[in-house]
């Protein structure tokens, strides 16, 4: 098992520490969340996830949700090698933090079983995990990117990218960064910024952030609501 942090730079601005799992064919790894929640996301592979003498079938596409203080195998029962995008989230919030209206907690869901949710720019999204499913203190999600460019925008929450497949340009603060399959993004609450997608084809992303709510929450630069609905940017 070989685990890299996509993106140089040491310590995450955001609280939020994504890294790649890479396991070989037939192996398996046991990893522990410490005081952190931890979200993973397979890219490739097949195999399962084993917690509480509980074992839950994982395949590309699928996501899983462990909470502070658990321990959990991730097996690879596949002849090619497995990569999983991992996200720990420090300092989560306590279990009864605002979460008397969550959901069942789930461990693995599968994205194809999803609903799809409309975003600004003819974007969309579908959960993979957030509070309704017992992740505490973010949202975690996969992202669908036209090649039509939204306009420059900022969210009110700490977010990290990993980018699933596309090509294209972020632009944040003057800068114009390329990205492409594999990249790791991470935007601080208020960056205003634009992912434009260059290629030919819709851009995919798995994305987590927080605090929680709705990924399609942002604001043009002057503050006004990007989409219907958002409520009204707050200056605390």
């Amino acid at each position: 098992m070989q685990a890299t942090d996509p993106a140089p730079g040491g310590r995450r601005r955001t609280g939020l520490e994504q890294s790649v799992i890479e396991c070989a064919p037939g192996s398996s790894v046991t990893r522990a969340t410490g005081e952190a929640e931890e979200v993973l996301f397979v890219l490739v592979g097949e195999g399962e996830v084993a917690l509480d003498g509980e074992r839950h079938p994982v395949e590309p596409e699928t996501g899983a949700y462990f909470a502070p203080g658990e321990e959990y195998e991730l097996s690879n029962r596949s002849s090619h090698p497995m990569r999983v995008v991992s996200v720990r989230i420090s300092d989560p919030a306590p279990a009864d933090a605002g979460n008397d209206g969550a959901g069942r907690r789930t461990v693995v869901r599968r994205l194809a079983d999803q609903e799809a949710h409309d975003a600004t720019t003819a974007r969309w999204f579908r959960i993979v995990a957030d509070p309704s499913t017992g992740l505490r203190s973010a949202t975690h999600f996969v992202g669908y990117i036209p090649t039509e460019r939204a306009p420059e925008h900022f969210h009110m929450y700490d977010e990290v990218i990993f980018v699933i497949e596309g090509e294209g340009t972020l632009h944040t603060g003057g800068g114009h960064t390329p990205v492409a399959a594999g990249s790791c993004l991470e935007l601080p609450a208020r960056t205003v910024h634009c992912l434009e997608n260059t290629g030919e084809t819709v851009m995919r992303l798995v994305a987590v952030f927080r605090p929680a709510g709705s990924p399609a929450a942002a604001y043009y630069p002057d503050g006004t609501p990007a989409y219907p609905g958002t409520p009204p940017v707050t200056t605390a």
